[in-house]
């Protein structure tokens, strides 16, 4: 997160809000790996954020994302809302500074149970 500059700025058992400076492609659209890795990480964050992280962990189990607009600078925002709390599904949208849409996207981690190691 910090070689790309991503800021969490909101984390709450509802939200999570990132943002970062805008990256593109040659084309002058978001890079859309900018756009998937902000979605993972907005989802990560907010599902560690709903875990007992001493009895359980989180990993990306799935990632979909549709970019549907082009910019060419400033900054981009990612803003994730839990949909399902169980297998935690997050629906992201990503939005340029004046809040239009760049992309929408839908990330899905699973919960899964620590190992605990006998010490005997």
């Amino acid at each position: 997160m910090d070689a790309l500059r991503i800021e969490i700025v909101e984390v709450s058992n509802e939200k999570v809000v990132a943002r970062c400076p805008f990256m593109m492609q040659p084309d002058n659209t978001l890079d859309s790996f900018m756009g998937s890795f902000n979605s993972e990480t907005v989802a990560s964050v907010g599902s560690w954020n709903l875990l007992d992280m001493e009895n359980e962990y989180a990993i990306g189990l799935e990632i979909s994302a549709n970019h549907i607009r082009g910019e060419s600078e400033g900054t981009v925002k990612a803003t994730g809302f839990p949909i399902h709390k169980t297998t935690m599904v997050w629906e992201i949208q990503i939005t340029d500074e004046n809040d239009k849409p760049i992309c929408f996207s839908r990330c899905t981690t699973a919960v899964n149970k620590r190992i605990k190691k006998n010490n005997s």
